[in-house]
């Protein structure tokens, strides 16, 4: 199982990592833009809480349980495509901010589908087309139950060396 963590910092480091190496444009690539992708890549776990909520309502629909709709594809074009109408308007710093929020979620769902996380059938690739789930789940063939927390370090240290030789981080403390 791959921790919040994990998603969070994935995709903010892979943005991040787009934006110095890549893109190069802080105008349109702000730190904000970099926040949003943090953000997508925790937000196909909202159904976690939504769960709560729905359950004091009564029954939860199949489809709303962990590792349902919120991850798939599906979902995450559905974050990215508010970012398609902001930049026909003319909006590109705007419309990042959705696009990113759809790549975190990818990212999520790319997490989910390798290491393992979500629900235990796997990641529906082809929603709504088809409920055919797949997954690799790579964590689950390790009989090693701290593996997860030492990916979170491992990342994190390692984007921490990155932005210390970018960006000089140690210049702000």
């Amino acid at each position: 199982m791959v921790l919040a963590v994990t998603h969070v910092l994935t995709a903010i480091i892979l943005v991040d990592l787009y934006r110095d190496y890549v893109t190069k444009n802080k105008k349109h690539f702000t730190l904000h833009t970099i926040l949003f992708a943090g953000i997508g890549g925790l937000l196909p776990d909202i159904d976690v809480p939504l769960n709560w909520l729905l359950a004091l309502l009564g029954p939860v629909p199949d489809f709303m349980q962990h590792g349902g709709i919120t991850h798939t594809p599906f979902f995450a074009v559905l974050l990215a495509i508010p970012g398609l109408w902001l930049l026909r308007r003319g909006k590109p710093r705007q419309a990042n901010y959705f696009f990113v929020l759809g790549f975190g979620a990818m990212v999520h769902l790319a997490l989910d589908l390798a290491l393992g996380g979500g629900a235990y059938e796997g990641i529906m690739l082809f929603f709504p087309f088809s409920t055919l789930s797949f997954k690799i789940h790579l964590l689950g063939y390790l009989q090693m139950p701290d593996i997860p927390e030492g990916i979170d370090a491992v990342i994190l240290l390692a984007w921490l060396w990155h932005e210390e030789a970018k960006h000089k981080i140690s210049d702000f403390i």
